[in-house]
């Protein structure tokens, strides 16, 4: 025989490839492949599908985050069960719907907010990013996010506690949407009076808590948020401060020198430092160990903000700014731990 001749492959014969000439076993084997390759199919496209709608939510999720300024409403919510706790002094079955309302109205407020600056959000390199200026969504789908959640926080607080509540909630929204906002249109020292809103979210609780709105307790605690508003926003304007001008906002860096910018907020920064001291003085920080951690962060801060201002630079800049930001988180903290200890 031929070496071609023995060697030639089965599908030469026309007749191996029907299925009478298949042995059953095979044709089992190929019937299981196929349908292993249409599960396959299956579960992929599945997986795919799921993906893909993860990927969505996460989306969404980041999206509503940026509108609802998540860092600021969750600053807000903090402040508030300060107040609530400084207060009571115990957690309650009422702190989750204080806490979520007040979270639903900081939302919405900020939400309201990207509608009203989405204009000069555009012009600046550190807001054009946000969901209306790179278009991720249309100012009717954010109006009616901010609507939702401000008519979801005002229903959760009208139904757990007294009047008093939402309405101070509602007012703080009045003042920042209806005062503030406008004001950085007009004048560059609109924080000043904006910063009110820092001081209402601990006497909301306070309120929430039982307490009265005119308790000194309160009152020393309220001036001591709102003082710090004001070298907050300074510090960032001596970052973003030409943007702001660039946007068409009047801005504190074409009133001031550089120099004078970090003068104006060291002294902001010590008469935080001074209000601060007053809530010792009302007892509402006591004992060694609290008392010892309030003045070694209350001399850090003074310290950071005298280098930085004898010597300006970005990065000290940056520093002064985080450090007051810890002194407040660590004072919210001490007025807790108060009431713990």
């Amino acid at each position: 025989m031929h070496s071609s001749e023995k060697w030639s492959l089965p599908h030469a014969n026309p007749a191996f490839l029907t299925s009478q000439a298949l042995h059953p076993n095979i044709m089992i084997q190929i019937w299981l492949w196929r349908m292993t390759l249409i599960r396959w199919d299956c579960n992929e496209r599945k997986l795919f599908k799921i993906m893909k709608d993860t990927l969505n939510v996460i989306e969404y999720l980041r999206i509503a985050g940026s509108l609802s300024k998540i860092r600021i409403s969750l600053s807000v919510t903090a402040t508030t069960f300060t107040g609530y706790y400084v207060y009571s002094g115990s957690l309650s079955p009422l702190l989750p719907p204080l806490l979520g309302g007040i979270f639903l109205l900081a939302a919405g407020s900020s939400a309201l907010n990207h509608i009203q600056e989405r204009d000069t959000d555009a012009m600046m390199d550190r807001t054009k990013g946000r969901p209306l200026p790179s278009q991720l969504v249309s100012s009717r789908q954010v109006m009616v996010f901010a609507v939702a959640a401000l008519i979801g926080g005002t229903a959760v607080l009208a139904s757990n506690f007294i009047f008093a509540v939402p309405m101070l909630g509602l007012s703080n929204l009045i003042w920042y949407n209806g005062v503030y906002t406008p004001l950085k249109k007009v004048t560059a020292f609109a924080v000043i009076p904006g910063s009110v809103t820092g001081g209402i979210p601990p006497l909301i609780g306070w309120v929430a808590a039982g307490g009265g709105f005119a308790d000194t307790d309160i009152m020393v605690i309220v001036l001591f948020f709102i003082i710090g508003q004001i070298p907050h926003f300074w510090l960032l304007l001596l970052k973003y401060g030409k943007e702001y001008e660039n946007a068409g906002l009047p801005s504190i860096t074409s009133l001031f020198s550089k120099i004078q910018i970090n003068h104006i907020s060291y002294a902001w920064i010590v008469a935080a430092v001074a209000s601060s001291a007053l809530l010792p003085a009302r007892g509402l920080i006591t004992g060694i160990p609290l008392m010892t951690a309030y003045i070694l962060a209350a001399a850090f801060l003074i310290i950071v903000s005298v280098l930085h201002n004898l010597n300006s630079t970005e990065n000290r800049q940056w520093i002064t700014f985080t450090a007051l930001n810890l002194f407040y988180l660590l004072m919210m903290l001490l007025l807790v731990l108060e009431k713990i200890i």
